[in-house]
């Protein structure tokens, strides 16, 4: 087993001359260690962007590729190039572990198949980041768990959200027990016309590769109330149909590109006008037939995209959640009941910013995955106690993906991992287990017309205190 920092510098001969030093510092890192055997299956945008790029310009003094895999022999290449990197491709996974031995495997292919690349990391004994969701079903999800259960090394999940400035506030907040014993929370998600139909053109519109959207984007949310609230969800109750995308429409197209209808539809979207996605998707559809600007009126859609449910948590909270996937505007509204209070706040609500968010501009502003940067707008929380006036607090907001969440998260794995975590914001294989179940508990609810336990699913049994 690797030995901890810590461990070796106190029992080594240089503890006294470095003891100044912190142990993140990279001088001491460069000094001590060997950086850190990176290797990432999947090469999408997401894998090659946040968990490529963005590590390659960040961190290399901390950690180097030592592969890449794929199905897709194009998107390799074009990954290779995009990221800077002059390590090997695989097509196959197997190979690639048994030639490389990376001391990390990162995860990032299609949601459906996360669980086949977990288990083998772990059963390789290496450590793994998986991007949400952890997997798509319960079946999956039960087999992350038993292989984990005995693996040398842990998994950790990619819940970027926790860490804004934003989500981060409202969490102190209800640790100090602003609102007192929390009742109740209300949570509204609203996807616009043009990140939401996003999920629709790509293979995440089609439930056996991405779970539908109460896996896909809403372990996001789940993930956070489980957070916020810190306990576990113990039953779900839950609505949805598929009303507005797919066959719902009366014209469809082969896709965006090759379509004779462009001129009366809304929401055509010109693939072409973007160097990036045609370079890594357009040029290499000829590998796997993989289509990024699909017809989001095509038959084979069969997610929700209309989205209600009410969860009830071991500790006697209750969530009224619901996701909208054609909203004129993005942003979410969310409140908690206390017995002496109510908390609420919103993000990206058009009457309450200072200036209008343009709506087609905003989806690329979420997941831009550039560097943070700080602004002087601010978010609002308004805390309201019983028989009491409301107070505004203002949390300044950060640029970047996910409301500044990523390069904190990124921060946290590969610079400062030793640091002290007093609000539990690193997330792990029961956090990613928790937060999917609850959508594949409303998947199931809307099939079978009944309420569905969390403990029928899988072997964890619900937490009234997060552990």
């Amino acid at each position: 087993m690797q030995m901890e920092r810590r461990t070796f510098i106190k029992n080594s001969g240089i503890a006294g001359t470095m003891a100044l030093l912190p142990l993140e510092n990279p001088l001491v890192a460069n000094t001590l260690f060997a950086k850190r055997r990176v290797a990432l299956v999947g090469t999408g945008v997401r894998g090659i962007s946040f968990w490529g790029k963005n590590l390659v310009d960040r961190y290399s003094d901390l950690l180097e590729f030592v592969g890449l895999a794929d199905i897709n022999e194009g998107r390799l290449q074009m990954a290779k190039k995009y990221m800077g990197v002059a390590c090997p491709t695989y097509l196959d996974f197997d190979l690639m572990l048994a030639e490389t031995k990376p001391d990390l495997l990162i995860v990032t292919t299609m949601d459906s198949t996360h669980h086949e690349f977990i288990i083998k990391g772990l059963e390789a004994g290496i450590e793994v980041i998986t991007e949400k969701p952890l997997t798509t079903d319960h079946h999956k999800c039960q087999a992350i768990i038993d292989a984990e259960s005995t693996a040398a090394k842990p998994i950790i999940v990619g819940f970027n959200y926790r860490w804004s400035p934003h989500s981060t506030r409202i969490k102190e907040l209800l640790v100090d027990n602003e609102v007192g014993n929390l009742v109740s929370v209300d949570f509204n998600w609203f996807l616009n016309v043009h990140h939401g139909a996003s999920y629709f053109r790509r293979w995440h519109g089609e439930m056996d590769k991405g779970g539908s959207l109460w896996v896909h984007k809403a372990t996001h949310h789940f993930d956070l109330l489980n957070w916020w609230i810190d306990s576990e969800p113990v039953e779900v109750s839950a609505y949805g149909s598929l009303d507005h995308y797919g066959s719902n429409n009366e014209f469809r197209g082969a896709n965006c590109r090759n379509c004779a209808h462009t001129d009366k539809c809304k929401f055509y979207w010109d693939i072409t006008k973007s160097e990036h996605m045609m370079k890594l998707y357009v040029e290499n559809e000829k590998y796997d037939g993989y289509i990024r600007d699909n017809c989001l009126w095509r038959d084979d859609i069969d997610i929700f995209d209309k989205m209600s449910a009410q969860i009830k948590y071991a500790n006697g909270v209750l969530v009224n959640y619901s996701l909208t996937t054609y909203s004129p505007y993005e942003g979410y509204r969310i409140a908690f009941n206390g017995m002496d209070g109510r908390m609420e706040s919103w993000e990206d609500i058009p009457w309450r910013e200072e200036e209008r968010i343009n709506q087609a501009e905003l989806h690329a502003k979420e997941m831009n995955q550039g560097p943070a940067e700080e602004d002087t707008n601010y978010h609002e929380i308004m805390l309201m106690k019983n028989f009491g006036e409301h107070e505004m607090i203002q949390v300044a907001q950060s640029k970047g993906g996910h409301g500044g969440g990523d390069v904190r998260l990124q921060d946290r794995i590969f610079k400062n991992r030793s640091a002290p975590d007093p609000l539990k914001h690193t997330a792990g294989s029961r956090d990613g287990a928790m937060s999917i179940l609850i959508g594949i508990a409303a998947r199931q609810s809307i099939a079978e017309n009944r309420p569905v336990r969390i403990d029928e699913l899988t072997s964890l049994e619900p937490q009234a205190i997060r552990s």
